[in-house]
């Protein structure tokens, strides 16, 4: 390099260092502002008791193809075809003139604009309720979700073709769910199993226990509710398919005895697989096979009520906080970037069906997170990933400490407290009896 060239680019050192540092300034900024706290405000409510209908319906969902396979951060593999579709499960409920929509989604999470359109779509169906979940399953299409912190950790460049394919499968199941209403019976069991599970990150260990309800008609069963919380995340992750992993192949193989079968994961945060037999698909199949049969061992009895109730309460969530996530230099960049893919409310829930009180979380509650909203509220269960996603939730305590799946909340210590202020209210509205 000529002594002039060397010259010219040492001129533009200043220059560089200026703009550098005015653009660490830039994303230094408090862009955030303050984030308000305010009472939790119930915004929907329905209760009835009497003789119980439901119908059910299960639906193929249609990625569209060639795209991204969601769950892990970059770089993500790019699918053009599905071993096992992902499929959209839909319940209706119906006691007298209430009626309460349960959907479910073989997909990593449902964000906000996902849960918004499907209930837009489905509004001509007249439900009090409407509560949209995701298996949780880290190996089905992505694309759906337009916040850009979820593009970066987990759901790929937003596509609007792939929103409206799991919109247009939610809607569908739905309204096939809708138009099959029966009088059925409820029928409730429950059975446990800590060998199939263990916990990630330390924590209170999850006790592998499996919450199954069973709405039958007078010619068999109509659909089936699988509470049980496990990471899917048994097919490898650079596999070029969409897949469901093993909460697909367990509603399958539970929807041969008939109805449809619904997976729900519960505080799933730091639940991992534990099982040794098989490797990729196969190993997702043989688990899929291991909970059927633990399902198989929750032998349902008739439940003496028929209790159908539903509310969901507006919180304000706490401010993001980044310093679990970044370099202590870029914290109040990462906060930034947190804010501007963060809405400052969530929505929370309550379900009751029969002896079943049920919480709704958006996001993914750790066993010991779970467990603190039960003992505020006295519920049976916690549902995770419903009506949107906030990302982890764990106990003040580890998040002050950085430990476990707090090392990836989005939001400060202060998120369980919010979000359980939110669902004691709703428990509440709904006529939670504990």
């Amino acid at each position: 390099m000529s002594p002039r060239w060397r010259r010219f680019l040492r001129s533009l050192l200043p220059l560089f260092v200026l703009t550098l540092g005015s653009a660490y300034a830039l994303a230094s900024w408090n862009w955030c502002g303050r984030w308000g706290e305010r009472t939790p405000v119930v915004r929907g409510q329905a209760r009835a008791e009497g003789l119980l209908r439901a119908g059910a319906a299960r639906v193929d969902l249609e990625p569209p193809f060639p795209v991204v396979v969601a769950g892990y951060g970059p770089l993500r593999p790019e699918a053009s075809q599905a071993d096992l579709p992902p499929r959209a499960r839909a319940v209706v409920l119906a006691v007298g003139d209430v009626k309460v929509g349960l959907v479910s989604l073989e997909l990593l999470l449902v964000p906000d604009a996902l849960v918004a359109a499907v209930r837009e779509r489905a509004a001509d169906l007249g439900l009090q309720g409407l509560v949209v979940v995701a298996t949780h399953s880290h190996s089905s299409f992505g694309g759906y979700d337009p916040r850009l912190v979820s593009q970066l950790a987990g759901t790929g460049r937003y596509r609007k073709q792939a929103l409206e394919a799991a919109v247009a499968g939610a809607s569908e199941a739905l309204h096939q769910a809708a138009a099959k209403l029966t009088d059925v019976t409820l029928e409730v069991g429950e059975a446990r199993e800590p060998g199939l599970v263990r916990s990630r990150s330390g924590g209170e260990d999850p006790d592998g226990t499996l919450t199954r309800a069973v709405l039958r008609s007078a010619s068999g069963p109509v659909a089936e509710l699988l509470v049980f919380s496990s990471h899917p995340t048994v097919v490898p992750r650079k596999r070029a398919f969409v897949d469901p992993d093993w909460p697909g192949r367990l509603s399958l193989l539970r929807e041969e005895k008939g109805g449809v079968a619904l997976v729900l994961q519960g505080a799933a945060g730091n639940v991992s697989v534990s099982f040794d037999e098989g490797e990729g698909v196969e190993k997702a199949a043989a688990y899929a096979r291991a909970v059927a049969g633990l399902a198989e061992r929750a032998a349902p009895v008739a439940a003496g009520t028929s209790r159908l109730a539903f509310a969901r309460a507006e919180v304000a969530l706490p401010r993001p906080d980044a310093s679990r996530l970044v370099p202590s230099y870029s914290r109040a960049a990462g906060d930034n970037f947190l804010c501007a893919s963060s809405s400052r409310t969530a929505e929370v829930g309550a379900l009751v069906l029969g002896p079943l009180e049920l919480l709704l979380l958006p996001g993914e509650p750790t066993v010991a997170a779970g467990s603190a909203l039960l003992r505020r509220t006295g519920a049976t269960g916690v549902l995770g990933l419903a009506d949107g996603y906030v990302g982890y939730v764990d106990t003040p305590e580890l998040v002050t400490a950085g430990q476990g799946e707090a090392r990836h909340q989005y939001f400060g210590p202060a998120l369980l407290d919010r979000l359980g202020a939110g669902v004691e209210v709703a428990a509440q509205a709904a006529g939670f009896t504990r």
